[in-house]
């Protein structure tokens, strides 16, 4: 990486961790769906399996009582008290700024102050991403956090930047989207040389939008393996590591694709039942159908980082279970022991100066503008050779 160039910002971003030293990550544990149960459980797992040093946050008797049924007497699990809670109904923001003791609020905090290295939540996405700006702020470049989202792919997994984050990105916003889910491969999954595209309508260059179009034209310029757009069929093939898109197309995107995960299993399930043949077909095929059952259940990846906040910040799946809260505590625990944030913040600051991006915007601001004078003086024409105002109205039948 190259080193020595001005900051975006005069923040600086948070310390990364020494490499082998024990992660402490702090868990939202009343966000989701089957909140504590599972964050509970799946916290044990987390700090049994990885050796990890968890921190439950919410309300202390409540934790307690579910921790009391698991044999965690030895493990490092520290309970920390929030009396509110943040429901998955609440708007984001007001619920962020109106509730400074909710569980997902005091977890933010616990990172901000440095007791903590990475932070998961299973609630209300809306409010992780308010409540992370609010709380903690992003890193210095970015204008937009997003959500990286690991999906399934012919040959292993494709990275999905954005998954709900920004709904209305702009050009520079997708730039930064690429270059951090660039360097979040690099970094993370240890990929040399990700391959960068952006999602559209087709892979000819007239298509997309003007914001992708846009986007293109910058993106090809850095020194990244941009390939170009990939359409929505290409997610599945082994055509791109990282695809970008806005946060409402990339949500689209991510919800069909777990439906139609749901959908295909219960197809199968299905199929296999309806006779004696398609269940002894089951037992004789069972073992062969696990890795496609583990390449399609969310459960397997955990959580999506939200790139772009000034720490680690793990979103899981609103019903997400032991299971799932384990892995995502995993890869909180990984994202900080490997100072993903520390790469992501030179990446960042390689980047061209805003002034690229406002630049752009002025430019279409001037063609519409230039547009919309045209029509004017189209139309100032069209009345000229028209009648005169001051001619008399024809008659009223």
């Amino acid at each position: 990486m190259r080193r020595g160039w001005p900051r975006l910002s005069k923040r600086r971003p948070r310390r990364s961790p020494a490499a082998g030293e024990g992660m402490r990550v702090a868990i939202d544990a009343m966000g989701g769906d089957h909140a504590p149960d599972a964050t509970v459980a799946g916290a044990v797992l987390a700090a049994r399996e990885l050796g990890a040093r968890v921190w439950l946050v919410g309300h202390q008797d409540v934790l307690r009582a579910r921790l009391e049924r698991h044999a965690a007497e030895h493990l490092s699990i520290v309970l920390h008290h929030a009396p509110d809670v943040i429901g998955m109904d609440e708007p984001p923001v007001a619920a962020v700024r109106r509730k400074p003791r909710c569980s997902l609020r005091v977890t933010l905090d616990l990172l901000r102050e440095g007791t903590v290295d990475a932070v998961v939540s299973a609630g209300n996405s809306g409010a992780v991403l308010a409540g992370a700006l609010f709380t903690i702020g992003p890193l210095p470049g970015v204008d937009r956090p997003a959500i990286a989202v690991p999906m399934p792919a012919e040959h292993g997994h494709v990275i999905l930047v954005d998954a709900g984050a920004s709904v209305d990105a702009d050009a520079m916003h997708l730039v930064q989207f690429a270059v951090m889910g660039e360097t979040y491969a690099r970094a993370l999954r240890g990929q040399a040389r990700p391959r960068v595209a952006l999602l559209s309508n087709g892979q000819e260059a007239g298509k997309g939008t003007e914001t992708t179009r846009a986007a293109s034209r910058l993106l090809r310029t850095l020194p990244i393996n941009f390939i170009g757009y990939v359409e929505g069929r290409d997610l599945a093939q082994d055509v791109a590591d990282v695809v970008v898109c806005d946060g409402f197309v990339g949500n689209a995107v991510l919800k069909a694709v777990e439906g139609f995960g749901v959908t295909a299993s219960r197809l199968l399930r299905e199929a296999f039942r309806r006779t004696w043949r398609g269940r002894l077909a089951y037992l004789l095929a069972r073992d062969a159908l696990s890795p496609f059952r583990e390449r399609m259940d969310y459960a397997e990846y955990g959580g999506a980082p939200l790139l772009g906040i000034d720490g680690v910040a793990i979103v899981a799946h609103g019903s997400s279970g032991p299971v799932a809260i384990r892995n995502a505590i995993r890869v909180a625990h990984d994202s900080a022991r490997l100072g993903v944030n520390a790469e992501l913040a030179d990446a960042l600051r390689a980047l061209p100066p805003q002034e690229s991006a406002a630049s752009e915007r002025r430019r279409r601001l001037w063609e519409q503008l230039r547009g919309r004078l045209a029509a004017r003086r189209d139309g100032r024409d069209a009345s000229a050779t028209g009648p005169s105002h001051r001619e008399d109205p024809a008659p009223r039948r």
